[in-house]
């Protein structure tokens, strides 16, 4: 859809900081993220939800969180993992293209699913860069 932002990002039209890419996903941090390390995850093809989204590729984005929680978790040295998607703008699905969320989480840290500030540019593309690294090299 042209005029959905994620799509825009998956064709290349906006800029990202890419964690992953592979011929049905993206992965990359969230401009706005609700703590230090927070992942989007999305499919190339559009679809608003889950309600439209095939087992297929709700396994394949399934299979890359937790491929990746274990990774980000280290990485920011936190101690959970939040892992949200939600669905329809009475559940607070604020873009309308299917989304997974991944938040690092900190004791007495209350998670917010949606950050409120733009993220610092260079920390949001260091951790793209550390991120795709544990990725290649499975640490």
């Amino acid at each position: 859809m042209s005029d959905c932002i994620f799509c825009q990002i998956v064709a290349g039209q906006l800029p990202c900081h890419e964690v992953y890419r592979d011929d049905q996903l993206l992965c990359f941090m969230d401009i706005a993220p609700a703590s230090n390390g927070h992942c989007l995850i999305i499919p190339h093809e559009h679809h608003d939800d889950i309600f439209t989204m095939s087992d297929t590729l709700l396994a394949a984005v399934n299979q890359f969180a937790g491929r990746l929680a274990p990774i980000l978790k280290a990485h920011c040295q936190a101690d959970g993992i939040g892992v949200h998607q939600l669905n329809g703008a009475a559940a607070g699905q604020t873009v309308f293209h299917y989304h997974m969320h991944l938040i690092p989480a900190y004791p007495g840290q209350s998670i917010q699913i949606h950050g409120r500030a733009q993220g610092d540019p260079q920390q949001l593309a260091d951790n793209a860069t550390a991120l795709r690294e544990a990725l290649a090299t499975g640490n």
